[in-house]
């Protein structure tokens, strides 16, 4: 297939688009893995694997200016292409690709949410964000002092690993729930996370908003502890407590005063819903940055759920366009307020606060799910999961799960395979037998019919509900990498999450992090401000 010519953005103009706020997304169309090795500061993950389940709430206007790039791997074309069936029309193809980045004299940063982490590093620089050393916390908590340890992760890395008698108040709730969790101004607060993002900025929001208490975060969080040869808890389930009307009234109070001093700026409900009707030529995101069980139990329609200390630690997990236009929403106008602030600092021109939040508004209840193209229609079967278990000696199963979900569960015998790579491990897989595509909920298996029509003409099939309905028929389980095609390389496995990390892979990745402010000023496009 002859596909069209695809427009070229230099690199100077990229760069240009980054420094004078007007919007773009540089989409890097590789895995996770590859990303993370190298890639300009503001560039989103969007592998071309999964373009149909994240793109559409990475990038919700279809005329937003795009660029793809690769470094050499020749998948941009088929990225532009999948985008263009999608209805994107402002597609280019970044000069180069990774290495013309680099030729041109941009910078490279490793990692992933670089953007917020390097961003957590100048805060700590510029603030002289209080701090205090792991062994010095451990003698706090062994001598009983008057002391609460309050994690800012989410509670389920929390649950993997914590700081003994450390309760879970991810970074958003920190200003909205202290006064509950630490009613006494002679209580010193020290807030941790996994490494360093989330303890600075979560100690940094306290201090902003003008809390009497002492504030520290514990550096370099749980892994500075574990490097201080220290013994973290596992499976902790303590969690901040319902909150009083006394905390309520005291952090809106702080929050007023913080929006003041960081310029936040608010938006009315007629003016939203003028900007849903027609955006204007602006990428809208709608965020709720309550918890997510506060999501559930009822939200704004269109809106996403994005807790806040997470939004402001990993903003490019919901945000694709850089200067796009951020509304977010709570209950309370205080963890909106809050996530706003830092948002602006991190660069945002364009945030508001949605005044009145929830109030008086109909409410939509449950998950909202993510936003998708409609699954493709055609004559492929849909096997129902008992009527695979029992074709399985005539099947070949390709599960497309990224292999940390492949990992966790799937069906027996089911082979690992990256989208992306189809072409070369078909050929590597037994012939002749049926090939029955499925992934976690069976929609990126939907999705892939095209791309498999186009390389075999064996009989393919799709599993009917993917392999999470395979689970849910009672069906048996296969957990771990027992059958990749390849070596496995998609995900980044993040040296601050679990339990199984090297002393040298933590270590480094800390130097990395000190590392981070160097790397701004050579780079030059970020546009951070620190109140």
């Amino acid at each position: 297939m002859i596909r069209p010519a695809i427009r070229i953005a230099s690199v100077a103009e990229v760069r240009a688009a980054l420094i004078e706020g007007r919007e773009i997304a540089l989409f890097d169309v590789r895995e996770e893995a590859p990303y993370s090795r190298g890639h300009p500061l503001f560039a989103v993950s969007l592998p071309l694997s999964r373009i149909e389940l994240k793109v559409l709430d990475l990038a919700p206007r279809l005329d937003a200016p795009i660029v793809l790039y690769d470094d050499g791997e020749g998948l941009v074309a088929r990225a532009a292409a999948r985008l263009a069936a999608l209805g994107y029309s402002n597609v280019a193809e970044l000069d180069g690709g990774l290495q013309g980045w680099r030729r041109a004299g941009g910078e490279v940063f490793i990692d992933v949410n670089v953007p917020s982490k390097a961003f957590g590093e100048l805060v700590e620089a510029t603030r002289h964000t209080p701090s205090l050393e792991a062994r010095e916390v451990a003698r706090l908590i062994a001598d009983d002092a008057d002391v609460v340890v309050l994690d800012s992760r989410r509670f389920e890395e929390y649950r993997t690993m914590s700081i003994p008698g450390g309760t879970s108040v991810p970074g958003g709730e920190l200003v909205l729930r202290l006064q509950d969790l630490a009613p006494r101004p002679e209580t010193t607060v020290i807030v941790n996370c996994a490494g360093r993002t989330r303890s600075i900025i979560g100690s940094q929001s306290l201090i902003n908003a003008g809390v009497p208490n002492k504030v520290f975060a514990l550096r370099n969080g749980t892994i500075g502890w574990t490097l201080a040869g220290l013994e973290l808890d596992h499976g902790a389930a303590r969690r901040f407590p319902d909150l009083s009307a006394e905390a309520r009234e005291a952090a809106r109070q702080r929050a007023r005063a913080l929006a003041q001093r960081a310029g936040v700026r608010f938006v009315d409900r007629d003016t939203l819903e003028a900007w849903q009707r027609d955006p204007g030529g602006v990428s809208l995101y709608l965020l709720d940055v309550r918890t997510p069980e506060e999501f559930d139990a009822g939200h704004l329609p269109g809106f996403r759920s994005a807790p806040g200390g997470q939004l402001v630690q990993a903003t490019d997990e919901w945000v694709g366009v850089r200067h796009g236009r951020l509304v977010l929403a709570d209950d309370d106008g205080v963890r909106a307020t809050l996530a706003a602030s830092w948002l602006i600092q991190m660069g945002w021109r364009d945030v508001h606060v949605l005044e009145g939040g929830l109030a008086g508004a109909a409410l939509e209840v449950g998950p909202r799910p993510p936003r998708r193209p409609p699954l493709p229609s055609g004559a492929v079967a849909a096997l129902a999961p008992q009527t695979l278990a029992a074709e399985m000696e005539h099947s070949v199963v390709i599960d497309l799960a990224t292999s940390r979900r492949y990992a966790a569960g799937h069906v027996p015998g089911a082979w690992l395979l990256v989208r992306a790579r189809l072409a070369d491990a078909l050929p590597r897989l037994s012939a002749g037998q049926r090939l029955v595509l499925t992934s976690c909920d069976g929609d990126l298996a939907h999705y892939a019919i095209a791309d498999i029509a186009a390389l075999t003409d064996r009989p393919v099939a799709v599993l009917a509900g993917g392999t999470a309905a395979w689970q849910a028929a009672g069906l048996p389980i296969e957990r771990g990498l027992t059958r990749a095609v390849e070596e496995v390389d998609d995900v980044y496995k993040r040296p601050y999450e679990g339990n199984d990390n090297a002393t040298a892979a933590m270590q480094a990745y800390l130097d990395w992090e000190f590392g981070l402010i160097a790397q701004l000023k050579r780079d030059g496009t970020h546009g951070f401000r620190v109140l």
